[in-house]
């Protein structure tokens, strides 16, 4: 290691201090560098890399839904700003692409090809399909069809593995269903095969809730207690029954 640079250690230490102080533009640019080395993430790198993309790009995507609500507004009423508004939206899209494409770089050229476990592999999987995602949400034409397969083929990928590597109640697997069928209900607006996908995992879970531990029950049931809400929402919008749904199972 060259002076000046920092180790490993220092790197992940530095992380947690940015993520305590909410400076997550450092932590994923420090957790970056981390990917970046040789080894495989550990699982609590991958944690604090979760964090950190995930607070930023929640906080890119909560601007640009309220911006875009602004927008709106501002061109009905004929608002003499609109355009500015409308260019000041463009910033807010610019910056979400910028860090959805940063961290599916990270993914392709040190996150996937250094992994050796399942749960590395999962995680990446899923974290490029949620980028692909985000993305998908506003842009338009061609970019957008290519975000759409993109994040299908990650989200696939990761499932696949995921009912292969970890049990129905681990958390990851949760989670990746849960955001596998917010996927096709508001990216592809097929509420039928999400209500199918979030479904069967939820069941597949309830089956097996008593085996877990009091840590994993608690993360667990949390993101089924979401599944469950949303399966009901999405079932009375769409106006969709028991009996329409076995055509998806």
């Amino acid at each position: 290691m060259a002076d000046g640079e920092n180790s490993r250690e220092e790197l992940v230490y530095l992380a947690r201090l940015c993520e305590a102080v909410g400076r997550y533009d450092q932590m994923l640019a420090t957790m970056s560098s981390v990917a970046e080395m040789g080894q495989e993430l550990t699982a609590e790198e991958r944690n604090l890399l979760s964090v950190a993309v995930a607070s930023i790009t929640g906080n890119q995507r909560s601007a640009l839904r309220k911006m875009s609500v602004f927008v709106k507004a501002e061109v009905e009423k004929g608002a003499a700003m609109a355009p500015k508004a409308k260019r000041f939206t463009h910033n807010l899209e610019r910056d979400l692409t910028f860090t959805c494409q940063s961290v599916l770089d990270l993914v392709t050229k040190h996150g996937l090809p250094k992994c050796q476990t399942a749960h590395g592999k999962i995680f990446f999987h899923k974290l490029a399909g949620d980028c692909h995602r985000y993305l998908a949400e506003f842009i338009g034409g061609e970019e957008r069809k290519t975000a759409v397969e993109g994040a299908m083929a990650e989200y696939a990928a990761a499932s696949d593995q995921a009912e292969e590597e970890l049990p129905p109640t681990h958390p990851h697997r949760l989670g990746l269903a849960l955001n596998f069928s917010v996927f096709y209900h508001e990216i592809l607006d097929n509420p039928r095969r999400a209500v199918v996908i979030a479904r069967q995992a939820f069941d597949e879970a309830v089956k097996e809730l008593d085996t877990l531990s009091e840590e994993s029950y608690r993360d667990s049931t949390l993101i089924m207690q979401i599944m469950r809400d949303n399966i009901a929402l999405w079932m009375d919008d769409a106006k969709l029954t028991e009996e329409s749904l076995k055509t998806e199972q």
